[in-house]
């Protein structure tokens, strides 16, 4: 067949549509807090209200129970969440921070929130998670704690990584935005580090519009996580040691809060979480046996003794076998009508805010900071495989959602294939 970027009949000429993974049953928890009239639970004063309302609550308990987990702090968002995460581990001014720049910009953000100077670290080139090997020559005496991302569905080399952050005495994040209810091990992602932190904005797995969770099974940070979340100046001096332990005589807090519309939602999408990701499977499963025997691409590599959930379906692109570009290749898949897109995200450090090493004022915290005098590193080639991955390899296709079915998976198998089948057309 004829490619359609040469005038030929494209494989799929309607839209792919929005994912949607609610029903009636958030509906209904929707209206029941609607006519209940309190829509938030939250008051930012000492009483047991400062923990959030009943839904909210009920939303927490449920998570800490689905994922094994002693405590969950919900809030507004996953930004929120590391904000939260990163002051609970009290990182600030002097302090570094590794993080890998294959990442939402967030991730990297919640440490310039505290002043404190992330040190970028590059990634596997097989399953885009930050490289534990490459973790320890990163290492400094301001080094306090890392950040790793459970990208695109699966997990990191948690175990690994938190063998280096034992030995080195640092701290762990998991950022499990795009894995809630992977597994690695026997157990969920983000329940292996300090703390664990997700996602339920519109985009992900399951959602309630906007809105994040922070895990941990260490009391004094879920309390501290609680107060970040809550306004915890205003809780300073507080007799109910709920709020403020004697030994914290100072803390800066944030409207974090999840509203009781959100958490009534949120909590009708952790009952349909594993059915929901068993249907991205399922898509994902059929695309890759159908693509598994084309040398120009491969498809994504799983952990050992880990799952996959497929927030993201990426390929590696190879384009000394194809004999063209990725961005011809991109560019004929899209005329074919499959919106399959190249690269991720830009590694983060190339970003201005990093080129030009200014998060406020006079380029702090990167320069002019009084507890930092070293001179960060940011220049590209900084980190390797995460810009040859953005600029020549991955491919991204994010179709597997509801209510997309085996037919629309068939369009988009049928799609690269035809233009694989057509390379030399291309050439």
């Amino acid at each position: 067949m004829k490619l359609a970027l040469h005038g030929g009949t494209p494989i799929r000429t309607k839209p792919f549509p929005l994912s949607i993974t609610t029903g009636n049953e958030e509906v209904e928890a929707g209206i029941k807090v609607l006519k209940s009239g309190l829509l938030s639970g939250f008051v930012g004063s000492p009483s047991d209200e400062f923990f959030g309302g009943k839904y909210v609550k009920e939303l927490e308990t449920a998570w800490s129970k689905k994922f094994n987990i002693k405590h969950s702090i919900s809030c507004n968002s996953a930004t929120s969440a590391l904000i939260m995460a990163v002051g609970a581990l009290e990182i600030g001014p002097g302090d570094e921070v590794i993080v890998p720049p294959y990442t939402m910009s967030a991730t990297s953000t919640a440490i310039l929130f505290y002043n404190a100077i992330p040190i970028f670290v590059d990634i596997e080139d097989d399953m885009f998670c930050l490289d534990a090997a490459k973790i320890e020559e990163a290492i400094t005496p301001n080094t306090k704690a890392i950040i790793t991302v459970d990208i695109h569905g699966q997990s990191s080399n948690i175990k690994e990584i938190m063998k280096i952050a034992k030995k080195h005495n640092l701290k762990v994040i998991s950022d499990s935005s795009q894995a809630p209810g992977a597994k690695i091990d026997g157990a969920f992602v983000g329940t292996l580090a300090d703390i664990g932190v997700f996602s339920l904005n519109r985009h992900k797995n399951i959602q309630c519009g906007e809105g994040g969770i922070a895990v941990t099974n260490d009391k004094e940070l879920a309390l501290r996580m609680s107060l970040i979340r809550n306004h915890a100046e205003a809780l300073v001096g507080s007799e109910d040691e709920r709020f403020v332990p004697k030994s914290l005589v100072n803390m800066l807090g944030f409207n974090f809060r999840m509203t009781e519309i959100e958490a009534s939602i949120a909590i009708e999408q952790l009952k349909k979480l594993d059915i929901l990701n068993a249907h991205r499977l399922k898509l994902t499963n059929y695309l890759h046996d159908k693509l598994k025997d084309q040398d120009i691409l491969t498809i994504p590599k799983v952990r050992e003794n880990a799952t996959h959930i497929y927030y993201m379906d990426v390929y590696r692109f190879d384009e000394k076998k194809a004999g063209i570009n990725r961005a011809k290749f991109i560019e004929a898949l899209n005329k074919e009508g499959i919106p399959i897109w190249g690269g991720y995200l830009k590694p983060l450090y190339l970003e201005p805010l990093y080129q030009q090493k200014i998060a406020y004022k006079d380029g702090y915290p990167f320069v002019n900071n009084a507890h930092y005098t070293k001179k960060v590193n940011y220049n590209k080639g900084l980190c390797p495989v995460a810009e040859r991955l953005y600029e020549k390899e991955t491919i991204v296709n994010i179709f597997n959602y509801q209510p997309l079915n085996l037919d629309d998976a068939k369009d988009i198998a049928g799609g690269i294939l035809k233009v694989i089948e057509n390379l030399n057309e291309l050439r």
